[in-house]
């Protein structure tokens, strides 16, 4: 599932001035078709592959007044950094929610994962916002939200979730724009050492998804597409002599290196809409969780 607005839970079915891939990972796997790296997972009738005169194929998510569509990668990983290639929705967007975001296989609710980005749609000529969000043990309340600097729906834009024993970041085409970061050592919850699959999904939710649920979807511009490609998955690669990434400290180096924190903190900056770590008013009772605060 993706996330939901600020004040809500999750809901159902629903990711330098150039961001190095260092030796943290392997190197990239050559590119297949996508439909043999992903599957549908709902809405199946709404979705259709098309190979264009590049030889790229494209996956088609449509949304129409009965139901939208989702599909899941086929594979899952332990520590990798996922880019997949994005068009979102054009023209009136507004109520629709587009996704890609990481998750496990069939965990009891309270065992949840989940590394959110959400797509918010908008009325013809009003920028998108895109929703983020990390879930764990179930519970989410992470969100961050940032207006992009660009029309998504023109063409497309690569975006990336790296996640590694050290932290998770957010990037959209190489620029990182969000780091969470492993501080489980003092009781910041991070998401547990288990596979995740990358998720994309088209659907409704026109009750939060535009100005906080007042512009909702206007089914006359139905049937809504988005589209994929260029699916990739680069696995974390352990340090010799280590059996895994995860076996490896936190705060190994070589998990902290080709981050540029000064493209990061330009791109917060000049585009961040929302984060939950200076809304005081809605943590007054107890307090910034723990990984908002000063070591």
């Amino acid at each position: 599932m993706a996330a939901s607005s600020p004040s809500s839970s999750s809901h159902p079915m629903v990711a330098v001035a150039a961001f190095l891939l260092t030796a943290t990972m392997a190197a990239p796997a050559a590119e297949a078709l996508l439909h043999d790296d992903v599957e549908p997972m709902w809405g199946e009738d709404h979705i259709s592959f098309h190979t264009g005169g590049d030889g790229v194929e494209t996956l088609a998510l449509s949304l129409d007044k009965d139901h939208g569509s989702g599909f899941r990668s086929k594979g899952s990983y332990i520590f990798a950094r996922y880019d997949i290639d994005l068009k979102l929705v054009a023209n009136d967007s507004a109520g629709t929610v587009t996704t890609v975001y990481l998750t496990p296989d069939l965990v009891p609710p309270e065992d949840h994962d989940e590394i959110d980005m959400e797509f918010l749609g908008n009325v013809t000529g009003e920028p998108y916002t895109l929703h983020t969000n990390i879930f764990v043990n179930g519970v989410g309340n992470r969100e961050q939200q940032f207006r992009l600097w660009f029309d998504p729906s023109k063409d497309f834009h690569t975006y990336s979730v790296e996640w590694n024993p050290m932290h998770i970041i957010m990037l959209i085409d190489g620029t990182p724009i969000r780091v969470y970061k492993n501080e489980a050592s003092r009781g910041v919850p991070f998401p547990t050492l288990r596979r995740l699959r990358l998720d994309g999904s088209l659907w409704n939710a026109d009750d939060w998804a535009t100005q906080g649920g007042r512009v909702k979807t206007n089914w006359t511009q139905a049937p809504f597409h988005a589209y994929y490609r260029n699916f990739r998955v680069t696995p974390c690669t352990p340090s010799p002599g280590v059996a895994s990434c995860g076996d490896e400290p936190p705060e190994s180096p070589r998990f902290d290196k080709g981050l540029d924190a000064a493209a990061l903190q330009k791109v917060r900056a000049e585009h961040l809409l929302y984060d939950y770590c200076e809304d005081e008013n809605r943590f007054k009772d107890d307090g910034l969780p723990k990984e908002c605060t000063a070591h």
